[in-house]
């Protein structure tokens, strides 16, 4: 018996409830016989590994009382190690554990996974994903990483959003520092030499080129901090991980009904119906549209900037009602 072969048939059973055991013979292409053995090694174990009386028989992998050995095929390990790694900076209070579990699994991996996931460099900045994203390509993941750990300048072609996705652009030339996964997403942080300046890239458009370039200096992206970086990035400053508009408001909403599109805000309940917000945004007009999304009534705290750019909302919004009015009556 194989342990490749124990690895599939554990597998197996973890992807159906029942198996008859001709059908598990049928999958790992020996007999009936040999899975039996495969099934007492599993007990061995520790693997719960019930049988399932019926015409067929079969059998049926249980929920223990133990945690048994854990058998995993190369891309789970690896992918095992990488979530571990992530886990170490997400702040979610497990950082500890996940580095000793992190050390566990790496100290047990063959060399060649090892190298896989010592080249995978990261950065936890955000917990929170997007459902539907698009996904990096784990080989792109692995080459971008590889080029950050030998500090190499990495060339790439770059699918920008928009309209012109399609549209011919010339291959960039990155000093990459960074790989950062955020918000369910991936971003390369590098400097652009002959920008000079910082640049941000989602690593599902990039399309890297071979060979790199030159080998260059590592620098520290500016505050020191990559996550605060990526963070003030997104909210429009170089350095400062705040928005340039921020108010403070009262919404006629249960706080349940406010968290989940709340971002980055403060949430605070102080009634069964009321809820402090604290939120912010690029701009005053932005953060007044975006408030007026959750659709109830608003008391605006502070500031009065917040409080013109609801009203020349307001008049603008009169204006497209009118418009929209007379349209109508034509």
């Amino acid at each position: 018996m194989t342990s490749r072969r124990l690895l599939s048939l554990l597998s197996l059973l973890q992807i159906r409830r029942d198996w008859p055991g001709t059908l598990l013979a049928q999958r790992l292409e020996v007999s009936e016989r040999t899975v039996r053995r495969d099934i007492d090694r599993l007990r061995e174990l520790g693997y719960p590994v019930q049988a399932v009386k019926g015409p067929e028989g079969g059998y049926r992998l249980e929920a223990g009382r133990e945690l048994p050995p854990l058998l995993f095929d190369d891309d789970q390990a690896v992918a095992l190690a990488v979530a571990l790694r992530i886990a170490v900076g997400t702040g979610a209070g497990i950082e500890e554990a996940a580095a000793r579990a992190l050390a566990t699994v790496r100290q047990v991996l063959p060399a060649r996974l090892r190298q896989r996931v010592d080249a995978l460099a990261v950065t936890a900045a955000e917990s929170a994903g997007r459902g539907g994203d698009p996904q990096a390509d784990t080989a792109v993941l692995l080459t971008l990483s590889a080029a950050v750990r030998s500090a190499e300048e990495v060339r790439f072609d770059y699918r920008a959003a928009g309209p012109d996705d399609g549209e011919s652009r010339p291959a960039r030339r990155v000093q990459p520092h960074h790989l950062v996964a955020r918000g369910g997403r991936w971003y390369l942080i590098g400097w652009d030499a002959a920008h000079q300046d910082w640049r941000i890239y989602r690593a599902d458009r990039i399309t890297p080129r071979i060979p790199n370039g030159p080998r260059f200096t590592p620098r520290r992206v500016p505050g020191g901090d990559v996550a605060a970086f990526l963070s003030a990035r997104f909210k429009g400053s170089d350095s400062v991980d705040a928005w340039p508009c921020r108010a403070e408001v009262i919404l006629d909403l249960p706080a349940a009904q406010v968290a989940p599109f709340a971002a980055d805000g403060i949430v605070e309940e102080i009634g069964p119906a009321r809820t402090k917000l604290v939120t912010g945004s690029w701009s005053w007009p932005a953060l007044a549209a975006t408030l007026a999304r959750f659709d109830t009534e608003i008391e605006i705290i502070s500031p009065d900037a917040l409080r013109d750019a609801f009203a020349a909302l307001s008049r603008r919004a009169a204006r497209a009602a009118g418009a929209a009015g007379a349209t109508a009556a034509e």
